[in-house]
């Protein structure tokens, strides 16, 4: 496996996704930021969660293991870059190999907006492979 020379990255996308909810914005807020709750919908369909751990202050680590149906487990890390509640969160997003090296380093910001009793949620995200075989997955 090569690795991308430091600072340099072999693939990069972005995607945004903007959603609405009617439910109020501060348990949408909590549904990011309470790794309790992270836990429960975090992944792929069919995928749980068994680490999952989130530290909802700036500077604070994220660590999640994605268990799929197979049992194969797909560990990512990241930190929280900034948070203010219930408006905003932005953290980084690290896809792991089996020995903790990033595969992919990712960076997302998350929008609650209210409006009209409802909230919409965007997320933006980009994610860059900085080894050759995640281009793939980009």
């Amino acid at each position: 496996m090569s690795t991308a020379a430091p600072g340099k990255l072999l693939a990069e996308r972005e995607i945004t996704i903007t959603r609405t909810f009617d439910a109020p914005r501060a348990l949408v807020f909590k549904a990011w930021t309470d790794a309790a709750t992270l836990a429960q919908w975090w992944g792929p369909k069919g995928f749980t969660n068994p680490v999952c751990e989130l530290d909802a202050r700036v500077g604070g680590a994220i660590r999640i293991h994605m268990r799929a149906p197979d049992g194969a487990i797909y560990p990512m890390d990241g930190e929280i870059r900034e948070i203010v509640p219930p408006e905003r969160l932005v953290f980084t997003n690290n896809a792991l190999n089996g020995n903790g090296n990033h595969v992919t380093e990712g960076f997302t910001t998350v929008t609650f907006a209210e409006e009209g009793g409802r909230i919409t949620l965007t997320l933006h995200t980009r994610g860059a492979a900085v080894v050759e075989f995640a281009v793939k997955y980009l």
